[in-house]
């Protein structure tokens, strides 16, 4: 596990991440930019603020805590951090969406390091993040599973199926976290399928909730900190976040979804991010 207590390295660590999520997405014109730059505080405060207990160089270590990345098509930030975390050779992350290349579009188990799940299919991620702690408890393990939800798959049945059942089981051991950027691929979440009241939502499944400003570095740790302590009850931290946050042009166009910025756009882009 790697953790880093200054807060103005990780900051720096996030605006050196975004810029390599530009980089290899623009490089193959293609890949989730906007929805990787709303996570990025969260993965590093995962990763390098304490929270996480890995070893990237036994990446099957039993004792690991387990990250889901239930929005997969966030995978270039995904794999930026797995990469600088020690999992892989950063290398890997120019072949993104490459034929060949192991850094598939959506992460694929075992593909690369540090991938605990097969993701994109939205919705799993709180099933099989309540199946990793269940095996836990089996084997008497004792590790704790973060599950990073988006928005808009918070729509589908399936996760508060699983929600429930993570509630009448006491797993306490499981956080989800939802990179609440209010957006999904077709339009505003107010306008598509609202979800609010979506605290109290948590709460009447029985889960803990504390919300947070999704790109306040430090306030996420204090918070994954926290929950860690929750005894009988899974916990959801929703984390208020921007959609392509750190590109002004992106926040304010929820179309940049799905695509790469083009060359000319990531010129501007990298000099907003270097400008931040």
């Amino acid at each position: 596990m790697s953790e880093v207590t200054d807060l103005r390295v990780l900051k720096e660590t996030a605006r050196d991440f975004r810029l390599e999520v530009l980089d290899i997405t623009t490089e193959v014109a293609s890949g989730h930019v906007s929805s990787s730059y709303s996570c990025v505080e969260i993965l590093i405060a995962l990763y390098f603020g304490g929270i996480l207990r890995y070893r990237a160089d036994e990446p099957h270590w039993p004792e690991r805590d387990r990250f889901i990345l239930s929005k997969g098509h966030a995978a270039p930030i995904f794999y930026t951090v797995l990469a600088h975390a020690g999992y892989f050779d950063c290398q890997e992350l120019r072949g993104l969406r490459t034929i060949n290349r192991r850094a598939e579009g959506h992460p694929v188990q075992d593909e690369l390091p540090g991938i605990e799940t097969t993701s994109g299919s939205l919705g799993k991620g709180i099933s099989v993040g309540l199946g990793h702690v269940l095996g836990g408890r089996l084997k008497g393990l004792n590790y704790r599973v973060y599950v990073l939800l988006g928005d808009g798959e918070c729509q589908e049945g399936q996760i508060w199926e699983s929600a429930m059942a993570a509630s009448h089981l006491k797993a306490d051991s499981l956080t989800a976290i939802v990179d609440y950027n209010k957006y999904q691929e077709s339009g505003p979440i107010s306008r598509e399928m609202p979800l609010e009241p979506f605290a109290q939502k948590w709460r009447a499944f029985g889960w803990h909730v504390e919300e947070v400003d999704g790109h306040d570095i430090g306030a996420l740790v204090e918070t994954l900190k926290a929950v860690q302590e929750v005894k009988g009850q899974p916990q959801v931290v929703i984390a208020h976040t921007v959609k392509g946050k750190g590109v002004s042009f992106v926040e304010a166009d929820y179309r940049f979804h799905g695509k790469a910025l083009t060359r000319e756009q990531a010129k501007k882009a990298r000099e907003e991010i270097l400008c931040s």
